[in-house]
């Protein structure tokens, strides 16, 4: 299948966590900065939202508001190579790791501050399910020789909850995760996908009932979860999307592109960005399902794909974001 990749915007920071609204605009966040910008259809760029510390993944909810991932503050440099990386600190504006809100106009709110087992360490990546509640990654940190490995939670009602459930490294021993990353929902909302940054890997669980996991089709591991996949070579996963089909679009960093997975683990395709990018971080689809939009953040580009495959079918709105968004 042909994916035709286009670049909408270039010369942006470390940027992560797109979100595509009905009126054709994408939000998405420059980790570093702190910021969440917002790229209109005309090609305008603004400041949607100052919300400090390293905004990452971004989900809407069904009430207006916008959950953040903030994992506390990100510095990012200009390596030797050319490419913006994280150079090890918090940045200038630290905050602490929590899962902020935003309304509709840009406002920073009360969100969740930590979880039933204690703080978040470094919140990167969220969905929501189709009865308010959202799945979150947190993805750790390394201090030295020790390494907290990070975990999965689940918070109820429109992120409003102000506390989450912990999911997984509740079992003994605590695998699968080391530095969960992206996680989604099949288009059924009955299978759970998280990628593993360290292994380059992709597990599922089923859904049992909101916020109760239990054991994939072949689980792999104590905690219940099935291997779907295992990127070939030396690259790791970052965050990730499910396409209205069920395919699992990863975003695969080293490799410079979009790891698409079949639900039963095969890979259909790679897409790779126009321009190379060590750091391709993100991807999301409009409401309708027909584009996706790709965050490149070593080179700190915006891309949208045509997904309109043959047999490809359109995107249910029942999860579409809200219509109410508009500029601060």
């Amino acid at each position: 299948m042909r994916y035709p990749v286009t670049e909408l915007a270039r010369g942006l920071g470390f940027v992560e966590g797109p979100v595509a609204l009905e009126d054709g605009a994408v939000l998405f966040t420059d980790i570093g900065a702190g910021l969440i910008m917002r790229l209109d259809p005309d090609g305008s760029i603004d400041v949607f939202a100052d919300v400090g510390g390293g905004p990452n993944g971004l989900a809407t909810t069904s009430d207006g508001g916008l959950l953040v991932c903030n994992n506390g503050g990100m510095g990012i440099r200009e390596a030797a190579d050319g490419f913006l990386r994280p150079n090890g600190t918090r940045g200038t504006r630290p905050v602490d790791p929590c899962i902020q809100r935003v309304n509709a106009h840009g406002r920073v709110e009360a969100g969740i501050a930590s979880h039933r087992g204690g703080s978040f360490v470094a919140p990167n990546d969220l969905v929501l399910d189709a009865y308010g509640g959202c799945y979150i990654t947190d993805f750790g940190a390394v201090h030295g020789r020790l390494v907290d490995p990070g975990g999965v939670y689940y918070a109820k009602a429109n992120g409003r909850s102000h506390i989450a459930d912990e999911l997984v490294h509740v079992a003994s021993p605590p695998l699968p995760l080391t530095q969960p990353n992206g996680v989604g929902l099949s288009p059924d909302g009955d299978t759970l996908y998280v990628a593993e940054t360290a292994s380059g890997r992709l597990w599922s669980w089923a859904v049992i009932a909101p916020g109760v996991l239990g054991p994939g089709p072949q689980p792999t591991t104590a905690n219940g979860a099935t291997l779907v996949y295992a990127v070939e070579g030396y690259a790791f996963f970052d965050s990730l999307a499910v396409d209205p089909d069920g395919y699992i679009c990863v975003a695969t960093v080293r490799k410079g592109g979009i790891s698409v997975i079949a639900p039963d683990g095969e890979l259909e395709a790679f897409i790779p960005m126009p321009v190379f990018d060590p750091a391709v971080t993100n991807i999301c689809f409009s409401p309708e399902g027909d584009t996706a939009y790709v965050t490149a953040a070593g080179t700190g580009r915006l891309y949208a794909i045509d997904w309109r495959q043959p047999g490809r079918r359109s995107r249910s709105t029942s999860n579409r974001p809200p219509s109410v968004w508009s500029k601060p």
